[in-house]
């Protein structure tokens, strides 16, 4: 099985919270684990903004930004082109996503695209979900 991990799934691996135990088993036995590019910054931010609402202690912050830093080579990262920006621009449009969502979802797209195994997309954001359902639905 190959995994595409949104940032809310992705972030689900370095802190504990609902769905976490659930994504590491998922991603124990994938074969692959795919995200887009953009999936860094965006994980790096969730975790200030937890650090700064005091969600994370000082030493878990600095523990699950290890993590991250340890696994991000790890992953196959999708990169943002041209092509993806404007397809996300269009997916924003049509499902009502926000800007980095429809990123996320042009990148998943690429990959179903280009990849001969099914690619199974994980996000805990209903919208984004609901977007690749529909965009599966319409292939």
């Amino acid at each position: 099985m190959i995994l595409y991990l949104d940032t809310s799934a992705l972030i689900k691996l370095y802190v504990l919270e609902d769905g976490s135990v659930f994504m590491r088993a998922r991603v124990l036995e994938a074969e692959a684990v795919l995200t887009a590019v953009v999936a860094y910054p965006e994980a790096r931010a969730a975790l200030a903004a937890m650090r700064r609402g005091n969600r994370l202690p000082g030493a878990t912050y600095r523990q699950a930004r290890a993590e991250l830093d340890a696994e991000w080579p790890k992953l196959t990262k999708i990169g943002i082109t041209p092509a993806l920006s404007r397809e996300a621009g269009d997916f924003a449009e049509r499902f009502e996503l926000r800007g980095f969502d429809a990123v996320h979802l042009a990148c998943y797209a690429e990959a179903s695209r280009s990849g001969g195994a099914a690619i199974a997309f994980l996000s805990f954001d209903a919208r984004l979900s609901r977007a690749a359902k529909l965009w599966r639905a319409s292939r």
